[in-house]
């Protein structure tokens, strides 16, 4: 997930490897990377897991990282940058993939993400100021027969309407 707002981490490493000492999860992460040998070659697996571990890539997070694999954090960053399934913001308590291939798009995969957007607020990529919902759109998800789909927390939701969107909202927002 790229953004242009998001800059470069800045921050000195000793700051970062002083944050990083009380945290079980740092240990965590450097027992993988240490599995991997510490190996260049091994950085999108060593992301996968620091995001697995911290729910996203924070700016210390790449740093440590980009220390531990002996790596230009511009290198770490960009790795992270590039690839959409790594995050540099926390993403929502509950998320909403909106399938926007073909089928699901010629079906009104379009109208049922302006309407979530309408009634959340939010654009795809973003998550409500709550922390509530993160709304993200997927170019397709495989699921060309139940077009439109939507995925509901990691739920795949057939032939999904404005209306159905709405209501899974809806059900998200009373409890």
């Amino acid at each position: 997930m790229t953004s242009a707002s998001v800059q470069p981490p800045r921050q000195s490493t000793k700051s970062t490897l002083d944050h990083a000492s009380g945290d079980k999860r740092f240990r965590i992460l450097e027992a993988h990377m240490k599995k991997h040998q510490f190996r260049h070659d091994a950085l999108i697996e060593v992301l996968h897991k620091a995001q697995e571990l911290f729910g996203f890539l924070e700016s210390d997070l790449l740093l440590f990282v980009a220390h531990k694999l002996r790596l230009p954090p511009s290198r770490v960053y960009g790795v992270a940058t590039f690839y959409h399934f790594f995050t540099l913001k926390p993403k929502g308590e509950h998320t909403c993939v909106v399938c926007m291939g073909t089928a699901c798009y010629v079906k009104g995969a379009d109208k049922v993400l302006a309407a979530v957007q309408e009634h959340t607020r939010i654009k795809p990529g973003e998550t409500t100021p709550d922390n509530q919902l993160s709304l993200l759109t997927a170019r397709c998800i495989g699921a060309c027969g139940i077009a439109p789909a939507v995925v509901y927390d990691g739920a795949v939701a057939p032939r999904q309407t404005p209306e159905s969107a709405l209501e899974q909202l809806g059900k998200w927002e009373a409890k």
